[in-house]
């Protein structure tokens, strides 16, 4: 006999009233554009966003890259509701000029979609 289970509530919403990035993929809320460090970022697949702070992205485990600036230990981060791979968070910089970028995250543009207020 099949168990039946309940639908997890997985979403945190952000305010209507705040601009907000989603996944483009789902629409799940990602970031609040107050939490926007920078635009200057480059991803895996193409230009990204650095964010201080997430909503509903799960982390594996991390793991020592070579990236553009460096040797950095990330994690990669990912779409809670539909598992898709959205970008990495810094979990340890080596170089202390990158240490401000440690316990932030990058979402990758290909992956996300601007919510409410853009117009």
């Amino acid at each position: 006999m099949a168990k039946m289970t309940k639908a997890k509530a997985f979403q945190a919403y952000l305010p209507r009233c705040h601009r907000t990035y989603s996944c483009i993929h789902c629409r799940a809320h990602l970031a609040s554009h107050d939490e926007l460090i920078s635009k200057s970022f480059q991803g895996s697949q193409g230009r990204a966003y650095l964010f201080n702070s997430v909503v509903n992205v799960g982390c594996g485990p991390a793991e020592e890259r070579v990236l553009l600036t460096g040797l950095h230990a990330v994690a990669d981060i990912y779409c809670e509701n539909c598992k898709t791979t959205l970008g990495w968070k810094y979990e340890h910089a080596f170089e202390s000029s990158q240490k401000y970028k440690e316990g932030k995250f990058i979402i990758e543009l290909a992956h996300m979609i601007k919510d409410n207020g853009w117009e």
